[in-house]
């Protein structure tokens, strides 16, 4: 067997049942496959993929907290340390009940590339806890949040590890554990990013991830003699990432016709109302059905069904593999010409394949949805430098970043004979940057 493919076995081996994470690694691997055979000798000698598919640390933790009855719970934690090659452990904690070891070793390898491809000075981590936010008191979410950040303060810094937001953490979450994390160490340092702009936060945070998005989908557009003006867009979700993937394509000239949540899909002729929206999901807290209600334009679907949709551009900005087979083979059939991941991992590698083989430009999430961390990025360069950065200044270097990676990623595939193939664009030049590192620092 190649070096690759030795690689591959290995990981499976030693991570039984974590399918999302053999899913990521084996997507990474296939797609770097050219650059690590044209020095495959010096990549096996160093093990330098076993360096890579192996984190640095793996922390799981007991997470005890007393609920409103009085009852004790208790909540696994974890943080996974992936790699530090390129600068501090930098990585989202995820709050939901799906959270397991396999899914956070899923996300913190992706992290590592993601990170990388920013051009920013950050390594790659993930955690987070089966801990579910919703439906808990401000008491509830206070005291897991305290208890969880009790264990995790021995590990982080500002230098060292730096969490943020994802799924389940929000404004809410990472005020209580910078909080308790100022308690316990008595230091007010930038040792999470998201955080409220009274007390450290950057401006342009909350829309990077969809405001990035479209960035860098506007660059592939002009590069290829077009733009983004006057096309239909389908976006899936309803959170944080789709809503601004949404404004900003709308900012742009796109027509955006649909959203989703857990429940169903929202179809909109007339272009998703932004503002409804927001009011619905961010103020409310509703479902969609209550966005139907007050459209005439718009008609709520239960289900899934937003791939069905008639357009130029699709983005799947909801949850990992929602973008099946199927999915993709009607997405082909109605003339897609771009689909770019909002998500992380939201489509499978079959229907990555057939989209690909049937000549749609496909941005893998690794390169498309990393606004949000190098705006993560950008908040720790204000707290380094005790300043706080206008929203243009944030928001102009996010699109200069966005703009960069897409140049970066198009150089590569085309370096390496895989042009318009963006897959192999993102793996490649992620990861020689971090392979050199790896090899510069020695056995460590």
């Amino acid at each position: 067997m190649s070096y690759i493919d030795d690689v591959y076995t290995r990981v499976v081996e030693q991570n039984p049942a974590q399918p999302e994470f053999h899913q990521a690694v084996k997507e990474v691997l296939e797609s770097i496959r050219p650059a690590v055979e044209k020095d495959e000798a010096k990549y096996r000698q160093l093990a330098l993929l076993e360096r890579l598919t192996t984190p640095d640390r793996q922390l799981l933790f007991r997470v005890p907290w007393v609920d409103d009855q009085g009852q004790v719970q208790v909540n696994n934690g974890y943080r996974i340390e992936f790699n530090n090659a390129l600068g501090p452990y930098k990585g989202g904690l995820r709050l939901h009940p799906t959270v397991n070891l396999g899914i956070l070793k899923f996300l913190g390898f992706e992290q590592i590339f993601k990170n990388s491809l920013t051009t920013l000075p950050i390594g790659g981590a993930k955690g987070g806890s089966d801990f579910d936010p919703k439906g808990k008191s401000d008491r509830e979410v206070m005291a897991f949040c305290q208890s969880f950040m009790t264990e995790l303060h021995k590990y982080i810094g500002a230098d060292i590890d730096v969490p943020a937001g994802d799924i389940g953490t929000g404004a809410r979450e990472i005020g209580y554990l910078f909080g308790q994390y100022k308690r316990l160490t008595n230091r007010f340092e930038g040792v999470l990013t998201g955080k409220g702009l009274e007390w450290g936060g950057s401006l342009a945070r909350t829309e990077a991830t969809g405001y990035g998005l479209l960035y860098l989908v506007n660059a592939l557009l002009k590069d290829h003699a077009d733009d983004l003006a006057g096309k239909t867009v389908v976006v899936s979700g309803a959170g944080n990432v789709a809503t601004y993937a949404v404004e900003k394509a709308q900012q742009l000239g796109a027509k955006v016709v649909t959203v989703s949540d857990s429940t169903g899909w929202i179809y909109d002729p007339a272009g998703i109302d932004v503002a409804l929206l927001k009011e619905v999901k961010e103020v409310r807290r509703e479902r969609l059905t209550a966005y139907a209600a007050e459209r005439d334009s718009a008609e709520y679907h239960e289900g899934r069904g937003v791939w069905a949709v008639k357009a130029d551009v699709a983005l799947p900005c909801a949850t990992q593999n929602e973008l099946t087979l199927d999915d993709a083979k009607q997405l082909v059939a109605n003339g897609v010409k771009v689909v770019a991941e909002g998500a992380n991992m939201p489509t499978t590698l079959d229907a990555t394949k057939y989209l690909q083989e049937n000549g749609v430009l496909f941005v893998p999430g690794k390169a498309a949805n990393a606004g949000g961390v190098a705006v993560s990025a950008l908040e720790m360069s204000q707290n380094s430098e005790r300043l706080s950065w206008t929203f243009e200044e944030v928001d102009g270097q996010l699109k200069q970043i966005m703009e960069t990676i897409y140049n970066n990623i198009a150089t590569t595939a085309k370096e390496f004979g895989a042009e318009d193939d963006f897959v192999v664009g993102a793996n490649i030049a992620g990861f020689l940057k971090v392979a050199e590192a790896v090899e510069a620092q020695g056995v460590c």
